[in-house]
């Protein structure tokens, strides 16, 4: 619970007579505030106790979240009060261009998965299905826009420590993007699945990104509910158990082809961007 000075200031604030520190919330984004590097949102929705819903009122965000233009669009939220502010952390947007498809395609995708045996899961020279995440822009993509172009796909946390493990595997990538420009492959692009969605919102992906130095263009940052990165663990194979505070988790990289078949797979943290680069050009 907030110290009473706090509840004080608090309860003299925008938002009123609200005495918890965090609470959720849906809204709809009106303005980007840059200079105040903030959101102004009408709230559809709440459970804090003392919000008015329909009211508007301001919420500071991180650096990622202020670079997505998410202007008129609906969001979900989780407000937290500190610094004398509140802030709005793991927002992912509602609604906007490709929302109701991205539904209907994770649908089939659990249906799909559902049907598996638990040993079973995609190895070389099987076709992936489709599937539709949230990227570091805010936008609604479906895997199948990439068909036509090869790929490269691998599955990380944000929050994970060990050097070896996701931070590796993002330096990695991202050697590999910049390799792949000098050698002209123009049609290679990158895919970076999270498997801890309660925490990377496309914000945190964007600024994750942005830290290691990767280049938007061709790079996807996905992220999305958990019940489809549980059905994607799946499918590909993937293992996490959380454990003292942190994921401990299996790793596989995956290079897709233009036709969306599984032309290399290599199981483990360890892959070199020499080995993915000339299988890229041997496709």
């Amino acid at each position: 619970m907030l110290p009473f000075h706090y509840k004080l200031i608090l309860c003299l604030s925008l938002l009123g007579q609200l005495n918890a520190d965090t609470f959720s919330l849906k809204g709809r984004v009106l303005e980007i505030l840059p200079d105040e590097r903030s959101f102004k949102v009408e709230l559809t929705e709440s459970s804090g106790s003392d919000i008015s819903v329909g009211k508007i009122y301001n919420f500071r965000v991180g650096t990622g979240d202020l670079e997505i233009d998410y202007r008129d669009r609906l969001i979900k939220a989780k407000a937290v009060y500190y610094n004398k502010k509140w802030h709005l952390e793991r927002v992912f947007p509602l609604d906007g261009i490709g929302a109701k498809a991205m539904y209907d395609a994770n649908r089939q995708l659990h249906n799909l998965t559902v049907s598996m045996s638990r040993r079973e899961y995609l190895s070389e020279g099987d076709y992936i299905p489709n599937f539709a995440m949230i990227d570091q822009h805010g936008k609604f993509l479906q895997i199948r826009e990439l068909r036509g172009k090869a790929f490269i796909l691998n599955f990380i946390f944000t929050r994970c420590k060990a050097e070896t493990m996701c931070p590796a595997s993002t330096k990695r990538m991202r050697e590999l993007q910049r390799a792949s420009r000098e050698a002209n492959l123009e049609n290679l692009h990158f895919v970076t699945v999270t498997f801890d969605p309660e925490f990377d919102s496309p914000g945190i992906m964007r600024s994750y990104g942005k830290n290691y130095g990767i280049e938007n263009e061709n790079f996807h940052l996905l992220t999305s509910g958990q019940n489809v990165v549980d059905d994607l663990l799946r499918l590909f194979g993937i293992t996490t158990i959380e454990e003292d505070g942190t994921i401990n988790h299996t790793m596989a990289t995956l290079l897709i082809d233009a036709n969306g078949r599984i032309a290399f797979r290599k199981e483990g943290s360890k892959w070199s961007v020499e080995e993915f680069l000339k299988k890229a050009k041997g496709l």
